[in-house]
């Protein structure tokens, strides 16, 4: 236990896990349910965006979006998620979680509602609408990775913080899961309410006209949920850590903490002003002693981070070569427009249910046994080994009768991204820094996972085509090719085990005994453990 800690933050510590650590979990995760429906739909609906709004008479195949609209419709949420993790991230440090975190839900939900309601004379202005929208929804969701985080953390009791963090996390599983779910739903009831033939038979009718209301309906429906826990939000009090440590609050702090704990917890007036003097708890973010306390930490949460999501996001480069190898979806041209949604949604949710969802909840049963390193370095090592193993044969899972093994590699890789750095990269930022640079720092960590989100998605994407230009996507220059592309994934990979070492062991440990705030300059190391 760290030195002189307060009694509000033991008495979080030790507590048992009772229903307030649940509701908070299903508050804080709400938010992440909605961030992963709201990130991931849109995957559901290009296709079908490209039949209505890119339509060319005559063409042999559907309408598809060009390269640069598509990597605008499905990146310009990623560049909004990134500038709001930074600056809610700021935010939540200088105005308190709770404050913030009304404000980053409401902005999701009316951006949520305004994405849906993309207007325009052609299809330019529409996707340049959908685009704006789809900004500030990324901005929103941005600002909801730090505060859930920090939010969870500082609740949380120390045995089980772990589970309580990864458990918000895991949320994005579900969400992804209802998205799919949902837009199945919607493209089965148009189905069988607007019969259409498919393009090779009839290319104008294939598509009919109520299609439109298919993406804007499912684009729309992710404000509800964010709609559902925003009074829920605004009833929990702000978290005892950030009144207590940042805004110097002790008797608020006590009195909020006995409420949710139930037991009578003394304020400590004196013990908070004696903390706010030390040394320790003064210092900012760009100070010598930042560096030298907590520099290779931040180094050790942002490289892992980034290294991770450009391998985690750069799984949309195969994913339509493999639904269309196990034949989830045949060629375009044999299906009409809502068909199309329908067997995308489909394809999307069964790998979300055998590989996506899975992994998250092995992370949240096992974190506080085996350790957030242990975790984050065997995902780091079996997504290396399996990307080598699906790149040096690569010709070997090109043929029809290997296919079924590829798609398990595949989903294997993924099974360990999220029983691995995928989870940890999102808790450990959360625990080891100090309470008043907590939230600032899991952003900063965020945003750059988010640039290796957008490295991964988009960087690959022109990475990944073929050597020869005739033979690429159409509107793509030529790329290195897709064995290639897993040849340097692999090697991503295996540089996310080396950063790794830079990531301190946070199981068990109180988050002042991590961040070392209740420690003089000089590192009272001994005395800390005569006290504990």
């Amino acid at each position: 236990m760290a030195k002189d800690n307060l009694q509000v933050l033991n008495a979080l510590d030790v507590a048992k896990t009772q229903w307030y650590h649940f509701t908070a979990i299903i508050i804080a995760g709400m938010g992440f349910f909605t961030d992963a429906y709201d990130l991931f739909c849109i995957s559901l609906v290009t296709k079908l965006l490209g039949r209505i709004y890119y339509h060319v008479d005559g063409a042999e195949k559907p309408g598809t979006l060009p390269p640069n609209v598509s990597a605008a419709v499905n990146g310009v949420a990623f560049c909004g998620t990134l500038a709001g993790q930074l600056f809610f991230g700021w935010l939540g440090d200088k105005m308190g979680r709770k404050r913030v975190y009304g404000m980053t839900l409401m902005l999701m939900v009316i951006a949520s509602v305004a994405s849906g309601l993309s207007f325009g004379h052609n299809a330019k202005s529409v996707m340049a609408t959908l685009c704006f929208f789809r900004f500030w929804l990324g901005f929103g969701i941005g600002g909801d990775y730090p505060l859930s985080a920090t939010i969870m953390s500082e609740y949380a009791n120390k045995k089980t913080r772990g589970a309580f963090i990864a458990a918000v996390f895991a949320m994005q599983g579900f969400g992804i899961l209802a998205g799919g779910i949902f837009a199945i739903i919607i493209a089965s009831a148009f189905k069988a309410k607007f019969d259409a033939p498919s393009y090779e038979v009839d290319p104008l009718r294939s598509t009919v006209p109520q299609a439109d209301f298919v993406w804007r309906i499912i684009l729309m429906v992710g404000a509800l949920p964010a709609a559902l826990t925003y009074y829920w939000r605004m009833k929990m009090p702000e978290t005892a850590r950030y009144t207590a440590l940042v805004a110097k609050n002790a008797k608020q702090a006590a009195n909020d903490m006995s409420k949710v704990l139930q037991v009578d917890i003394e304020a400590e007036p004196q013990k908070v002003e004696q903390l706010a003097q030390q040394s320790a708890n003064t210092f900012g973010l760009f100070s010598k002693q930042f560096l030298r306390r907590h520099g290779l930490h931040l180094l050790g949460t942002t490289s892992t981070w980034f290294l991770l999501d450009i391998a985690f996001y750069s799984q949309n480069l195969f994913q339509k070569d493999i639904f269309s190898a196990i034949g989830w979806i045949p060629a375009a041209k044999t299906m009409n427009a809502i068909d199309e949604v329908y067997r995308i949604a489909r394809a999307q949710t069964l790998i979300a249910l055998c590989s996506t969802v899975p992994g998250y909840w092995f992370t949240v049963a096992f974190i506080d046994k085996m350790g957030r390193f242990a975790i984050q370095l065997m995902g780091f090592f079996f997504m290396t080994v399996f990307m080598f193993a699906l790149a040096i044969p690569y010709n070997h899972w090109t043929h029809k009768d290997n296919r079924i093994g590829f798609v398990v590699m595949y989903s294997l890789t993924f099974f360990f991204a999220n029983f691995g750095p995928n989870a940890t990269t999102f808790v450990v930022p959360a625990e080891i820094f100090p309470a008043r640079l907590r939230s600032t720092c899991h952003g900063i960590s965020a945003a750059s996972g988010k640039l290796g989100a957008i490295v991964g998605a988009f960087g690959f994407l022109y990475l990944a085509q073929n050597q020869d230009k005739a033979k690429a996507d159409a509107g793509y220059p030529a790329g290195i090719g897709v064995k290639n592309s897993l040849l340097v994934l692999g090697g991503i990979n295996f540089l996310g085990i080396l950063f790794t070492f830079l990531v301190p062991e946070s199981k068990g440990k109180s988050l002042e005994e991590m961040s070392r705030e209740n420690e003089d300059e000089n590192g009272e190391m001994q005395e800390l453990d005569q006290t504990s």
